[in-house]
């Protein structure tokens, strides 16, 4: 049965069991893909994505919007800087803390990624502009319950002192070991 006869909820139930999974995992191995390509690390290749979305920020702000270590960021800011993407500045408002730019006025990574763009530019002539509103819409919110739902999970995270939680039960933390009886 195509999506068109399905009912709302048969729709949303397909969006939110299969296709939404598919597509994420899809997008996740197009940018490990991309990272490839371009010589870096998934991680590297989407902190240099955060610092094109939104500006100019500490190494500290980027590893509180990514839930990485500063150590981690540390390495992350190394690579990027080596491979020419980022360069630090001092803060002019704390000469402690440094500010990551981005060294290029355009990345090597959109000559990488222009065909996909292409090809969804050209998919997207297909929608009216109803339907393309919706699309839209549709991306900016779940983007944002997508952060959201980072942020909780990582906060859960943190509150179990190094526990993990997976279906309600609290698993040892990395390194330890459980009672076996």
């Amino acid at each position: 049965m195509g999506v068109a006869r399905k009912s709302k909820q048969g729709v949303s139930d397909e969006i939110v069991g299969r296709l939404a999974r598919r597509h994420s995992t899809a997008v996740v191995l197009f940018h490990h893909a991309v990272a490839e390509r371009m010589g870096l690390g998934p991680t590297d290749h989407k902190c240099l994505d955060l610092l094109r979305e939104r500006g100019a920020m500490a190494g500290s702000d980027l590893g509180a919007i990514t839930g990485l270590t500063s150590g981690a960021i540390t390495g992350v800011v190394a690579r990027l800087e080596r491979a020419g993407y980022v360069r630090r500045e001092p803060d002019p408002h704390d000469g402690r803390k440094q500010v990551l730019h981005l060294a290029l006025e355009r990345s090597p990574i959109q000559d990488v990624i222009a065909p996909l763009r292409q090809d969804v530019a050209a998919l997207l002539e297909k929608f009216d502009t109803h339907q393309l509103t919706a699309i839209a819409e549709f991306l900016a919110r779940t983007t944002d319950l997508v952060y959201r739902h980072a942020a909780v999970l990582r906060g859960e995270t943190i509150s179990d002192l190094g526990r993990t939680r997976v279906n309600g039960r609290t698993l040892p933390a990395h390194g330890q070991m459980r009672n076996q009886k």
